[in-house]
């Protein structure tokens, strides 16, 4: 285990699919040691049933250490007790109901740790009328309200691209939980923490409010376009004209002069039709069309680069395996070539948080199991005998 700023924080994880698991995967970059309890011969559902370390679990699990334990097995529910003892965080995803059944709710696991995190990522927060409902990413952004503003005007609702209902709101517990730990230097108690997938993606769609607020109706689908009604504001074709080969601009006020001289239309600043904001914004197709022609002589990198050397706010669009094999993103390690046992060299996104005096190389994911004894051992103290006993008993 590498050295990190969280490196004495036990996080004990009981999360499976993609919103705990990428909470406790930016935990165990930020140096804490996560313990992910998967089942026994199976892991949890990200492996899908084979056991088998899939590219979909490394993506979420890197850097943690595996557990197989059978907490329905009385002496695998006695073993988790004593883990539960030993941690600083317990986080759980399961549907609605699924840990108090198991006998893991709050006040129970607080009883036997009173300095516990006790964390879990719902769908919808207590109180709900659908806090008993289950949800994925899709009910989480449909709920929240990012479908509804996500696409063109003449489209159906959408789900965006990244999933902001499961990771965002892994992100918002992992903020959570380090504002818990520390409360606890202060109070030395531990608390629940709780988020809802729909109320993360509440919190990430606040610009739409704004637009609510000036209009006095719903926000509306916009496509690419500012909320605030500026142009130009779009996404323009380049060559050679792929399904991703677009550069997105946005020029405002202050840029528009920049824009026009960058383009080669010096002329526009003056055109009565492009005069101030409301008029770009009406004319708007028409700005599309003249920049477009600009474009469309250039691939996306080489656009980019003339607008930001002109001081014009501009991106690449960019897919996955233009993000993959990005120089300065490997070379910084965001994308990450780690080696794996099972699955051999591959890359992956890597840890988005930069801190200057906490640094965790991005490893492998565990393979299923693969640290029982070693924190059986280690952390519980249990001499070999019981954990061949146990592991005969199939509690482990």
């Amino acid at each position: 285990m590498h050295e990190g700023a969280l490196k004495d924080v036990v996080v004990l994880d009981l999360t499976h699919a993609e919103a705990g698991p990428a909470c406790t995967q930016l935990l165990a970059w930020l140096g804490a040691t996560v313990i992910k309890v998967e089942r026994p011969k199976v892991g949890e559902m990200s492996r899908q049933g084979t056991g088998e370390t899939t590219y979909l679990y490394h993506n979420l699990n890197a850097n943690k250490l595996s557990v197989t334990l059978d907490f329905k097995h009385p002496e695998g529910r006695d073993v988790l007790r004593r883990l539960i003892a030993k941690s600083d965080v317990f986080i759980e995803n399961f549907s609605p109901g699924v840990i108090e059944r198991l006998g893991f709710d709050y006040e129970t696991v607080r009883d036997i740790n009173p300095r516990i995190i006790y964390a879990r990522i719902k769908g919808f927060r207590t109180g709900s009328p659908y806090a008993h409902a289950p949800a994925f990413d899709l009910v989480g952004q449909a709920m929240g309200g990012a479908m509804s503003i996500t696409g063109f005007p003449d489209s159906v609702p959408i789900h965006t691209g990244p999933n902001i209902g499961d990771s965002g709101s892994g992100v918002h517990m992992a903020v959570a939980i380090l504002a818990a730990l520390y409360q606890r230097t202060r109070t030395g108690k531990g608390q629940l923490v709780e988020v809802a997938m729909q109320d993360a993606v509440i919190n990430l769609s606040r610009g739409a409010f704004s637009r609510q607020h000036l209009t006095g109706r719903a926000a509306t689908r916009i496509g690419n376009e500012m909320p605030r009604s500026d142009a130009p504001c779009n996404a323009y074709p380049c060559k050679p004209g792929g399904p991703n080969d677009y550069v997105a601009v946005y020029a405002s006020p202050a840029h528009w002069p920049k824009l026009c001289a960058v383009i080669g239309r010096p002329d526009l600043v003056d055109d009565p039709r492009f005069a101030d904001s409301a008029s770009r914004y009406r004319n708007r197709k028409e700005l599309d069309r003249i920049i477009g022609e600009w474009t469309s002589q250039r691939t996306k990198y080489e656009a980019m680069r003339e607008l930001i050397d002109a001081g014009v706010p501009a991106g690449a669009v960019l897919d996955t395996m233009d993000i993959t094999h990005d120089e300065f993103l490997r070379r910084s390690g965001m994308m990450a070539e780690v080696a794996h046992p099972e699955l051999g060299r591959i890359v992956m996104p890597g840890n988005p948080l930069q801190l200057s005096a906490s640094r965790v190389p991005v490893g492998p994911a565990p393979k299923l199991g693969e640290h029982t004894d070693r924190i059986l051992a280690e952390l519980l103290g249990m001499p070999e005998e019981e954990r061949q006993r146990l592991r005969e008993a199939g509690a482990i």
